[in-house]
């Protein structure tokens, strides 16, 4: 059993909590992409079995959000979920906005929140948030691909989409775009509406996922999640390589779909035209 679960959370839910249901269902180890907040809904993608090990090449796919911002307060959470720290009569206006969000826009440096699952010293920002220590997360580079504007939900709260690479968070563009526009800013809603090949439209809500009764229907094969040029190898070539014997077979270099035949492999790497797997999904 491996493969896919598109599985969409809701909102009030936690990550672990929706992927338990897969695991039950299931009965195999399973792993989950990019923890959503129990107060963020979306797309959630889960692993199971050894199609987890597939993760590492998944993280750094484009992730789209749609996200509310709430101005004229922040808290330690950096979300309305949190205790308020500050306030300020100050709210941009749609003008501002737009006007600061092309600075987003890039490789941009960005402090993680501290609540948030960054270690220091071993220990999680969260974990230590919690019990009150102080400390400080140092500057992350993350990657914004586009930040846009979509409209105003209420008279301190404005909706944005934002398209970004792996690792980025959104709570802390909340903070910081309100900070370019000299306000205090919170984040008050947040959708994940697609995270590489995985989309709401092509998810299964985590209840829906619960009552089916033919859940590898809802399977999406390994295969499927990587973009990576196929190679096929021979029986001869599969059996080299299962003994760890390595040949030159003239491959470019790059990453590879390898197959046995029909049977997708894993993920390997090509160097000086050998062919090593590094990741087994078979």
């Amino acid at each position: 059993m491996k493969g896919f679960i598109n599985l969409i959370k809701p909102k009030g839910m936690s990550s672990a909590y929706a992927v338990g249901a897969v695991k039950r269902k299931f009965r195999v180890p399973c792993g989950h992409m990019g923890t959503l907040d129990p107060m963020a809904e979306g797309v959630l993608p889960v692993g199971i079995g050894q199609a987890s090990r597939l993760f590492q090449y998944l993280l750094d796919k484009e992730k789209t959000y749609i996200a509310k911002f709430k101005f004229g307060q922040t808290t330690d959470t950096l979300d309305v979920t949190g205790t308020v720290l500050d306030t300020t009569k100050i709210i941009p206006t749609k003008e501002q906005l737009k006007a600061v969000l092309p600075t987003f826009v890039g490789e941009i440096d960005q402090v993680p929140p501290k609540y948030s699952a960054k270690c220091i010293d071993g220990k999680r920002g969260y974990q230590l948030a919690r019990k009150g220590v102080e400390f400080e997360l140092a500057p992350k580079k993350v990657t914004i691909l586009s930040a846009d504007l979509l409209g105003q939900t209420d008279s301190d709260e404005f909706e944005f989409k934002f398209v970004v690479k792996g690792g980025t968070y959104i709570r802390s563009l909340a903070r910081d775009i309100a900070s370019a526009c000299s306000s205090l800013g919170v984040m008050s809603a947040l959708t994940r509406s697609s995270c590489g090949i995985f989309s709401i439209e092509n998810g299964v809500s985590v209840q829906d996922f619960i009552d089916t009764e033919d859940a590898e229907k809802l399977l999406i094969a390994p295969e499927d999640t990587v973009s990576f040029p196929k190679i096929v190898l021979t029986e001869k070539q599969a059996n080299k390589i299962l003994n760890g014997v390595f040949d030159n077979y003239g491959i470019n270099d790059g990453i590879y779909r390898v197959y046995n035949g029909q049977e997708f492999w894993g993920v390997g790497t090509a160097s000086n035209g050998v062919l090593k797997i590094n990741t087994y999904v078979r």
